[in-house]
């Protein structure tokens, strides 16, 4: 058994840490107003393979697996969803994310580690309107 130097452990440490880098993810969020935070975050990574995989059964569509919302007027909770869609990643929200979209969008990139997506309004409307901030 050959024994590494300390200099060659951390050498060869940090070349495996190149590769502890999270996939794009899907999931579930609730959005904090009063804290401008996310919450209740659920989220799962998906592959190339996943994707190829949802192609070929002919439902390109990766949803995380489990989604209950209930949701009243009174409520301060604002849900979002992250999806994989046909070729893009898509945010579906509520009105109430359009005023912050830019704040949200920087929040979203590093939750679910999003390199690309694209905000889809009024999925959580429901006559509700949301007021945040």
């Amino acid at each position: 058994m050959t024994q590494l130097t300390d200099k060659e452990r951390t050498a060869q440490m940090n070349d495996m840490r190149s590769f502890d880098v999270q996939m794009p993810c899907v999931g579930i969020f609730w959005y904090d107003p009063a804290n401008r935070s996310f919450f209740g975050v659920r989220k799962k990574e998906i592959t190339p393979v996943m994707v190829e995989e949802a192609a070929k059964k002919g439902s390109p569509f990766i949803s995380y697996p489990e989604m209950q919302v209930e949701l009243s007027v009174e409520d301060s909770r604002l849900p979002g969803r992250v999806v994989w869609s046909v070729d893009k990643f898509n945010v579906l929200v509520g009105k109430w994310a359009e005023p912050i979209q830019e704040e949200l969008t920087e929040m979203l990139e590093k939750e679910f580690s999003l390199p690309f997506f694209e905000f889809v309004y009024g999925h959580w409307d429901f006559g509700i309107t949301w007021k945040v901030g």
